[in-house]
């Protein structure tokens, strides 16, 4: 029996060749394979043909190793395999995730998402990279909007938000006292009590800050701002020295409340909330890791959320 060389195996005969000698049976394998019998032996007297003798010797009980098919079927058996295994890594690279995704966050939302986010983006994505940067609300909307970030954490207060913002959860404030402070001890305090009193606030325009002066003209109460300071850092910071009291929710303050260094009133009558948003940048298509990483903030946020005190 002559053979040819010259043409690349084909991979779909040696498969069909490693069948045939499992199953023992040429009506097996075709069955199997799910091709008509003469189709099946079509493959192996092509392959045969290849090899230049015969593989598969034809028996009263069905198919058994010629001599030459011994010698080869450990020899395909391994081509096949590794053609497997390629097939799984090739297969198994095409789902693992890689690049960079850039990530706008205000500062009081990165100890409560972004850490989170990150340890878990590095456990399952090892190959993509988180870069985080930490602006105010208007600085993420600047970013969203030229493509600098793809993602920006931010806050959004009152009515609604554009049909792009996703809000992932709202959140109540409350006034930051030190520890021992009366005021802050118990679980509400009015917002009248805030008349006069010295405060640590964000500098206009804030959109909190905004808001608060709009409740307090409304309310008559006048608000003492003896500091403003963009930094909540600085501002839990200021508070636990005692230097005045600052309005956050409840998750900026969780390690300082846990610790006693600072106290912690839900503001009512009225109770002023917002909403924390997460927006993927509409510069340019946003890619399988941005997504991957949003939907990674999304499940982080309905498993965990946000601490509340009332």
């Amino acid at each position: 029996m002559s053979h040819q060389t010259s043409q690349p195996w084909d991979l779909s005969r040696l498969q069909t060749f490693l069948c045939v000698v499992n199953e023992g049976s040429l009506t097996r394998a075709a069955s199997l394979l799910g091709k008509p019998q003469p189709a099946i032996s079509r493959q192996i007297a092509r392959l045969e043909q290849e090899c230049g003798g015969r593989l598969l010797l034809r028996t009263g009980r069905g198919v058994e190793l010629s001599a030459l098919g011994e010698r080869l079927l450990p020899r395909i058996s391994a081509i096949f395999k590794e053609v497997q295994e390629l097939t799984a890594e090739v297969e198994q690279r095409a789902h693992v995730l890689s690049g960079e995704v850039r990530l706008g966050s205000m500062a009081s939302l990165q100890s409560s998402i972004v850490l989170p986010v990150y340890e878990q983006i590095r456990q399952r994505h090892p190959g993509l990279r988180l870069r985080v940067f930490e602006g105010s609300a208007g600085q993420i909307d600047q970013w969203l909007v030229s493509g600098f970030v793809d993602i920006g954490l931010s806050y959004h207060y009152g009515g609604k938000a554009d049909s792009r913002i996703e809000a992932l959860e709202n959140v109540a404030s409350y006034l930051i006292g030190p520890a021992g402070d009366e005021l802050t001890q118990a679980p509400t305090v009015p917002f009248a009590k805030l008349d006069n009193l010295p405060l640590i606030l964000a500098g206009k325009p804030s959109a909190m800050r905004l808001l608060l002066d709009q409740l307090a003209r409304k309310s008559n109460v006048t608000l003492n701002v003896v500091m403003e300071a963009d930094s909540t850092q600085l501002q839990r910071a200021l508070v636990a020295r005692a230097c005045g009291y600052a309005v956050l929710p409840a998750h900026v303050v969780t390690s300082e409340l846990a610790s006693g260094i600072l106290q912690a009133s839900k503001i009512v009558d009225p109770t002023i909330h917002r909403d924390i948003t997460m927006e993927i940048t509409t510069a340019r298509p946003a890619t399988q890791a941005t997504r991957e990483v949003a939907n990674n903030i999304r499940q982080l946020h309905r498993k965990s959320g946000m601490p509340d005190l009332a």
